[in-house]
């Protein structure tokens, strides 16, 4: 009886918990959106039900528009509130990655314009790349729907390596597809050397490969050149059917223990009920069920690209570079069958009337 009651107190408190997190997602998108007057709001609320929501990029805005508001148009307080919105949705390490891959749109313009200066690239290719207007200033923010508790609602989030899909429904949040890249992933001249965003997914992913034996890394490592972009990319049809490389019951208990780091190095950036869920439902599926798979050089600055492939989630992670010098990374989380909450939604329509 005793063991009863505390088994259903936790799972009330669990509840308790999950409200009070998405309470706090709702209540910062609603005072974001309580800043901005009405032409601002009429750039970035849309009906929940529009097909723009489903719409998806990470090229720089001087080559695919985005829906919805300017970060770099906003008052101070309205960027503040949006920064609230931010945390809600993401853990420490997430909204670190997100707010220095905007800042490295910057750092990329300072490297083009001091290798103009220096003589590398001609003005015909420094206008090339300012075209492309990357800039910290041009990432596009759009609602869907009305922040709520009850009723479904999403948040977009996008640039220039950067597309964050946030929908809610309920106790239910999705947050795929997800995807995050850096250019360069190392910088490499000015004030800024040294600087990697993306360290870990690159780090983690060369000591898993290198920590596979020769037998291993035969079925792991595919014969075939590294993609020029990662194959779920928004112009493919998002999908990976089949399975490719090793499985992962083929690994020892280390190996299984550094290939679960890697993948909390992405489910981590979500905020800490979010990760905890989605990690978890992953182990539900099976560790052993994971096939990993690897193309490229197994050394860092070469072209190099892995594939971490499960029952309900996958990870695709690129690094090639214009230059073919492994300098710029494309990494991709998505759940299976929850792309813009697809999963969460279809339950929620199933539970209630509409």
């Amino acid at each position: 009886m005793k063991k009863t009651l505390i088994f259903t107190l936790l799972i009330l408190a669990g509840f308790a918990v999950k409200a009070q997190k998405n309470e706090q997602a709702v209540n910062a998108a609603n005072s974001f959106l309580s800043t901005l007057n009405t032409d601002e709001l009429s750039k970035t609320q849309y009906l929940f039900q529009d097909s723009l929501r489903y719409k998806w990029t990470n090229l720089p805005i001087g080559l695919v528009p985005r829906p919805g508001i300017a970060y770099g148009s906003l008052s101070d307080n309205s960027r503040m509130t949006f920064h609230r919105v931010l945390a809600a949705l993401l853990s420490s390490q997430g909204y670190l990655k997100t707010t220095s891959i905007m800042r490295l749109d910057d750092i990329l313009n300072v490297l083009y314009q001091d290798a103009f200066d220096k003589g590398v690239i001609d003005k015909n290719m420094l206008t090339r790349m300012q075209d492309l207007k990357w800039a910290h200033g041009n990432y596009f923010i759009s609602v869907w729907g009305k922040p709520d508790l009850e009723k479904p609602w999403g948040l977009n989030f996008g640039g220039h390596h950067i597309a964050l899909s946030f929908t809610m429904t309920g106790t239910k949040i999705s947050m795929s597809p997800y995807f995050i890249g850096t250019d360069p992933s190392e910088v490499k001249s000015g004030k800024y050397s040294g600087l990697r965003v993306l360290s870990k997914e690159e780090d983690y992913g060369f000591m898993l490969i290198n920590m596979l034996n020769d037998e291993q890394k035969t079925k792991a490592i595919l014969s075939q050149a590294v993609p020029k972009d990662i194959i779920t990319n928004p112009n493919s049809s998002q999908r990976i059917e089949n399975y490719y490389g090793i499985k992962v019951k083929d690994f020892t208990d280390t190996q299984k223990s550094l290939l679960k780091i890697l993948i909390q190095e992405y489910t981590h950036n979500f905020e800490h009920q979010k990760a905890h869920q989605l990690f978890e439902s992953i182990l539900n599926s099976g560790i052993d069920n994971i096939y990993f798979a690897w193309i490229g050089s197994t050394e860092n600055n070469k072209p190099h690209y892995y594939l971490i492939n499960g029952p309900d989630f996958l990870i695709e992670y690129d690094n090639v570079g214009f230059q073919n010098d492994g300098n710029h990374i494309h990494a991709i989380l998505r759940e299976k069958e929850n792309d813009f909450g697809e999963d969460i939604l279809r339950n929620h329509y199933l539970e209630n009337k509409h």
